[in-house]
């Protein structure tokens, strides 16, 4: 099984290097392009303040945060680095979810995430849809996935749109029918393989009594003559 982690985090800001903090870490388990319903969620407190642009992005304020977990605490940088293990991760604009992790890991002295373990949706989008609009939103409606339950930029909700994405930017309809075939195939071989049903006989046993068969040569003799094309073979 191919275990990779679909992964969004929301923030104060833009920049890491300025103060600004991780508040929200998502991530979601598939294998072989499925999920398979295993996540990780947390909220985190960043012990500053909230820009308003920010939390007109994702709706989390201070006062919500406060009294969070902390980045440092094991319950959450350990048991995200134990929940990503070593799986690819997949996000969009990996650099911007890339760069906050690895700060806050440095931070409290954890090991980073390297570059060569990140899937960028955005440049898989960019390299298929060159010169249009590739933002997370963009993607959805261009693939016609529901954007319903998505208000704000919540790192949950967008880590469920971009598995979704993934999919599709992976080969999406193509692939379920792919999915949906090994699956049969792995039925018929199962029924193949349980002695259920044996290999059809060749040729088949004739199922006609000896009499039968004389009244059909009779038949045939008197009948059809010659012209039939089975009398060579003496049926």
């Amino acid at each position: 099984m191919a275990r990779e982690i679909v992964l969004d985090t929301e923030t104060t800001g833009f920049e890491p290097h300025l103060g600004h903090r991780l508040v929200e870490i998502a991530c979601l388990e598939i294998e072989d392009f499925l999920p398979t319903g295993n996540s990780f969620h947390v909220y985190i407190d960043p012990e500053r303040d909230m820009p308003p642009e920010a939390e007109r992005v994702h709706g989390l304020s201070a006062a919500f945060l406060k009294g969070k977990p902390k980045f440092a605490d094991a319950g959450v940088s350990g048991a995200f680095l134990d929940f990503v293990g070593d799986a690819p991760l997949i996000a969009h604009n990996a650099g911007f979810d890339r760069n906050f992790l690895n700060h806050e890991l440095q931070t409290v002295g954890l090991e980073i995430l390297p570059e060569p373990r990140w899937i960028d949706t955005l440049a898989m989008a960019r390299l298929r849809f060159p010169g249009m609009h590739n933002s997370l939103d963009a993607l959805c409606k261009r693939f016609k996935i529901s954007l319903s339950e998505r208000e704000k930029h919540g790192a949950l909700v967008d880590a469920r749109l971009l598995a979704a994405v993934y999919l599709e930017l992976k080969g999406g309809r193509e692939r379920k029918f792919e999915l949906t075939t090994a699956v049969a195939e792995a039925a018929a071989e199962a029924r193949a393989t349980s002695g259920a049903y044996g290999p059809r006989p060749r040729p088949l046993v004739s199922r006609a009594t000896e009499e039968e068969r004389a009244r059909h040569a009779a038949f045939i003799r008197d009948g059809v003559k010659n012209d039939a094309l089975w009398a060579p073979f003496g049926l």
